[in-house]
């Protein structure tokens, strides 16, 4: 067995940047930006109101001043006069600040009667304009790569760029295999039960921005396995879900040696998940994940995830750990590492982690519950309640 350090290192090293398309800036959202936007003008590009008031010199910001009102400016239009001693504009938030005004009186400041204003006697000490290039400057970007917000999206079109180029979104072939599955919907006979791991790695798969294809169940046989590999062909990653073990009917391994897999490893140090496996399969780097479901997720979220992010560009690394401060005591760990489904909850300084009481591989409950993998190191001492400890957020899509 190798360490989880070390599996992974091997799988991010099959992991193939896959290239980059130009989207429209409405189709950037979550994508990874693969080359930097440049912004093309300031922003913003005129000194602009930043409320809505009165446009003034600001040495004629007096209490009690009396003001001729010579015009207005609303958003989107720009006053084409020049003021003069005793003038005022009125502006609107957004409008640009007319020729010789430096400052905006907010129109609560301000009494009207007609074609005249009366200043307040007690006016805020704010200007209430935006500078020109205030936010940023023809020339600015936004690097790359990363992963393209809601705000990076608004900015990047702020800077007036209607495309952008992305990394190319990975392709992902999921592969159940075994006789005892059957698809959601179906009747299973007495000894089958429901596929779920690849319906669960499907959506995770897409949340992270790639494409998945659901591939047929493959049955415990070799014919059949055989036939569900070739309708992977086009992938960039081929996942398959149980059948990597050593028992008589995991046959994944054998198979696809025989079909060409030169593979990198078998087996990893790690608690749910010791039956991995990983290697490259002609153009597709093939993950081979356990088959129970918890087994499955977990790997997903420690490798397959880590590999998508890679292929689509992003820095190859491990999932973001955090600290928290363990909840209860804990026995020593043994010699895998060990990744407990937990709980989080607010803490004086630190969040509280609580790992659930059954870490058994095949519960989705305690899965689907858990915010966090509470990280449990090999050979780990006992950790007793108020200890820092590790955690992989099971909730931050973008951690």
């Amino acid at each position: 067995m190798i360490s989880v350090e070390e599996a992974l290192a091997q799988c991010l090293a099959l992991a193939t940047p896959v290239g980059t398309e130009t989207v429209s800036i409405a189709e950037a959202g979550a994508r990874v930006l693969a080359a930097p936007v440049t912004a093309t003008r300031d922003q913003p590009p005129f000194s602009a109101s930043a409320m809505d008031g009165y446009a003034v010199r600001d040495m004629e910001a007096i209490p009690g001043r009396r003001l001729k009102v010579v015009g207005e400016a609303p958003a989107g239009h720009h006053w084409p006069g020049t003021i003069g001693p005793g003038e005022a504009v009125r502006i609107f938030t957004g409008a640009p600040l007319p020729a010789g005004t430096d400052r905006v009186v907010i129109q609560e400041d301000v009494e009207r009667d007609g074609d005249r204003i009366t200043l307040a006697r007690h006016l805020g000490s704010g200007m209430n304009v935006r500078p020109s290039g205030a936010d940023f400057v023809a020339g600015s970007t936004i690097s790359a790569p990363r992963r393209l917000s809601p705000a990076d999206v608004a900015l990047a079109a702020a800077m007036n760029a209607p495309r952008v180029s992305v990394s190319q979104r990975p392709t992902v072939a999921l592969i159940a295999t075994g006789d005892e599955l059957v698809s959601p919907g179906e009747n299973p006979a007495p000894d089958q039960i429901i596929a779920s791991n690849t319906y669960g790695l499907k959506a995770r798969i897409e949340a992270e921005g790639a494409i998945a294809r659901l591939l047929p169940i493959a049955r415990d046989k070799r014919e059949s396995l055989k036939q569900v590999f070739e309708l992977a062909e086009g992938a960039d990653l081929i996942v398959t879900v149980g059948g990597a073990s050593v028992g008589d009917h995991d046959l994944v391994a054998d198979v696809a040696e025989g079909m060409g897999l030169a593979r990198s490893f078998y087996k990893i140090a790690m608690r749910p998940g010791k039956p991995l496996m990983a290697g490259r399969m002609g153009d597709a780097a093939l993950l081979g994940l356990p088959g129970n479901p918890v087994s499955a997720m977990v790997c997903g979220e420690l490798f397959l995830v880590p590999m998508l992010r890679t292929m689509m560009g992003l820095p190859a690394r491990a999932r973001a750990r955090q600290t928290a401060e363990l909840a209860v005591d804990l026995p020593e760990n043994g010699p895998r590492e060990h990744y407990m489904r937990a709980a989080l909850s607010p803490g004086p300084t630190l969040p509280a982690i609580t790992p659930y009481g059954s870490q058994d591989s095949s519960l989705l409950t305690v899965l689907s519950g858990a915010s966090a993998l509470l990280v449990r190191p090999v050979s780990a001492p006992r950790a007793r309640a108020g200890d820092k400890v590790e955690y992989v957020s099971l909730r931050a899509m973008f951690s």
